[in-house]
C-alpha cells in the first residue's frame, strides 16, 4: 500500500491508493452542544433520497442517543473493540510528540482500520481495511436507547442523590448527529472490488457509480461509520451524495446566480447545531490556510470542533463540537486528545469565536468568508470552566458578516439577537 499523510492522526499511514486531493472539500461542523434530537435533519434527508421502495431501513442521516445507541446497533463499540483485538493495548495517543500545525492532536500510536488489515487472516481471505457486514437486526432501530442516560457507577443507594451540573454531569447522555464524512481516505473508496466508487475532484464528496456496483457490500463492511448501506431490491450500495446539486449552485430558488448552497440536512436543523462549507485544499492535500473560512477557522484555526474517531484514519470531513458535561475519558475516545482544549474554549468563547458561532444556521447559501464589526459591551458573566474554576466573560454586541463563494453578502446577524414583543391586541395566536 501506499503511505499517505494523515493529519488527523499526524503521521503517514497505509492506504491502498496514492493521495489525490480534490480542489476544495465537502465539510461540517456540527455544535452537540445544541442538539435537541428534534429529528428534523433525519426526516429533511429521508424526504428527499430515501423515501423510496427497498429504502424502509436506510438513513443517510441520523442522530443517536450516545453512549447506548447507534445505527447500525453498536456500530463505533464494534469496531473499536476488533481494533483492540488486532493491537492489544496498542491503541493510545501521544497528544505531545509530534505535535504541530500539520498534526494538531499529536500522534496516534495505534493502527488505522487498514493497517490492523494487514495482519488479518481469515475464512473469507485479506481485507483491504477492518469491519463488519452488520446484521439485519442491528439496522432495524436507527433509534433505540434514545435518551438512555449513562449514571456512574456508585451504590444504588447514592442514585437519588446525583447531581448534573457542569463541568461533568453524573447522569449523562448526549446526542450525536451522523451522516457520511465524506473522507479524505473512504473505506468504502478503498474496499470496492468494482471501483464503483469515487471522489469527485471538485468538492471531494465521495459517491456510489449505481451502474458499477455489483452490491458485493465490501464498502459497508470496510466503512468505519457504517454509512454505506445496501438497498436488497436493486441489489446496489447507496450512501449520503452530500445533496451534490445544491454544492454545484443548481438550486433555483437558493442559488439564482450559481451560489453553492447548505445540503438538506443541515438548511432544516432547529437548534441551529450545523454549518456547512468547503475548504480550499493544496495540491499537497493540506487544508490551505484561510482563517476567515468559518470551517478552517473552527477547525484549524481554534481546534474547537474535532474529528469523529481519528484513529480509525479515514480522516473524516465531518467535525464536532464535544458537549461539556461528559466525562473526558469516553469523549478522548471518541474524538481524540484535543477534548480538554475545545471543550475549554468553547466553555468561555473569547470574542471573536462567539461571533463565529453565531452562524450556525443563519444561511442557506454556504459561508465562504466571515467578517467581524465591532459593538459595545452589553454584558459581563461568570462562566464555570471545565476545571470547577469561574471566569469573568465579557459580552460585545459585535456584527458577524458571512459571504457567500461570490463574496456577496449572505447574512448579517448580532450577538444580542433582536426580540419582538407581540402587541396586546394580538396576544396569541389563536
Amino acid at each position: 500500500m501506499p503511505d499517505v499523510y494523515n493529519w488527523q492522526i499526524g503521521r503517514t499511514m497505509a492506504y491502498p491508493f496514492a493521495a489525490a486531493p480534490a480542489k476544495w472539500q465537502f465539510a461540517f461542523v456540527f455544535n452537540t452542544n445544541r442538539c435537541i434530537n428534534c429529528q428534523t435533519c433525519t426526516m429533511a434527508c429521508r424526504s428527499t433520497w430515501t423515501f423510496s421502495k427497498g429504502q424502509e431501513n436506510i438513513w443517510w442521516n441520523n442522530v443517536e442517543t450516545k453512549p447506548f445507541g447507534g445505527y447500525p446497533q453498536n456500530w463505533d463499540s464494534k469496531l473499536l473493540a476488533l481494533l483492540e483485538e488486532y493491537n492489544p493495548g496498542g491503541q493510545l495517543w501521544d497528544p505531545v510528540t509530534g505535535k504541530s500545525p500539520e498534526a494538531p492532536y499529536g500522534r496516534f500510536e495505534g493502527k488505522t482500520i487498514f493497517e490492523a488489515a494487514a495482519g488479518y487472516a481469515g475464512a473469507e481471505g485479506p481485507k483491504v481495511a477492518l469491519g463488519y457486514i452488520p446484521t439485519a437486526e442491528e439496522w432495524a432501530s436507527p433509534n433505540i436507547f434514545e435518551d438512555h442516560a449513562r449514571p456512574e457507577a456508585r451504590p444504588p443507594s447514592a442514585v437519588k442523590h446525583m447531581t448534573a451540573t457542569l463541568p461533568e454531569h453524573k447522569v449523562w447522555f448526549f446526542y450525536l448527529a451522523r451522516l457520511c464524512n465524506h473522507c479524505t481516505f473512504p473505506g468504502c473508496l478503498a474496499a470496492c472490488p468494482r471501483q464503483a466508487i469515487y471522489k469527485r475532484p471538485e468538492d471531494g464528496v465521495v459517491l456510489i457509480d449505481q451502474s458499477r456496483c455489483n452490491g458485493y457490500q465490501k464498502c459497508v463492511e470496510a466503512c468505519p461509520y457504517k454509512k454505506a448501506i445496501f438497498r436488497p431490491n436493486t441489489g446496489a450500495s447507496e450512501k449520503c451524495v452530500a445533496c451534490y446539486p445544491r454544492l454545484e449552485g443548481r438550486d433555483p430558488e437558493l442559488s439564482p446566480n450559481g451560489e453553492p448552497c447548505e445540503t438538506r440536512c443541515m438548511t432544516a436543523c432547529v437548534g441551529k447545531i450545523r454549518m456547512q462549507g468547503l475548504v480550499r485544499i493544496e495540491e499537497d492535500g493540506a487544508w490551505a490556510k484561510d482563517p476567515q473560512n468559518p470551517i478552517f477557522y473552527l477547525v484549524r484555526e481554534r481546534q474547537v470542533a474535532l474529528p469523529l474517531y481519528p484513529q480509525f484514519g479515514a480522516e473524516p470531513n465531518g467535525f464536532y463540537i464535544p458537549p461539556r458535561w461528559v466525562p473526558r475519558p469516553y469523549l478522548i475516545q471518541m474524538f481524540g486528545p484535543g477534548v480538554g482544549h475545545a471543550i475549554e474554549q468553547y466553555s468561555c468563547p473569547d470574542r471573536e469565536l462567539l461571533a463565529v458561532l453565531q452562524l450556525f444556521r443563519t444561511a442557506q447559501q454556504i459561508i465562504f468568508r466571515f467578517e467581524i464589526q465591532p459593538g459595545p459591551k452589553i454584558a459581563e458573566i461568570e462562566v464555570t470552566m471545565p476545571d470547577g474554576s469561574s471566569r469573568a466573560q465579557a459580552i460585545f454586541n459585535d456584527t458577524v458578516i458571512g459571504y457567500n463563494k461570490f463574496d456577496k453578502e449572505a447574512v448579517r446577524i448580532t450577538i444580542e439577537e433582536p426580540t419582538f414583543e407581540r402587541p396586546a391586541i394580538h396576544p396569541n395566536s389563536i
